[in-house]
């Protein structure tokens, strides 16, 4: 499966758009993360320990778009884009989305 954030992939036809595909997960923190990252912040610099979680998420929501992308038969995803929300307090959603396309063979 080709994903690409551009509109088009270069060297490749597209021949059939079948429609957008999402995939999504909202990721809680845990206690033991929100105690550290607390302590964190007294004395400054990245967080690790969220910047971990917001990937294994990103990597998440980008499979169950492919996961949907597959279940329609197609070859490509074109124009991805990743979003994020807090959910509530302690919980953010991270999403994937694009345009699932097929290409000439």
């Amino acid at each position: 499966m080709k994903l690409v954030s551009i509109e088009s992939i270069p060297g490749e036809e597209i021949v059939e758009v079948l429609g957008i595909v999402k995939g999504q997960i909202v990721q809680s923190k845990n206690i033991g993360r929100d105690f550290m990252a607390g302590m964190k912040t007294i004395v400054g610099g990245e967080i690790t320990s969220y910047t971990d979680m917001i990937s294994v998420a990103r990597q998440m929501a980008t499979k169950r778009m492919v996961d949907e992308a597959n279940s329609l038969g197609a070859d490509a995803i074109v124009g991805i884009r990743y979003g994020s929300s807090s959910v509530m307090n302690g919980a953010a959603e991270i999403i994937a989305y694009g345009t699932a396309v097929k290409l000439k063979k």
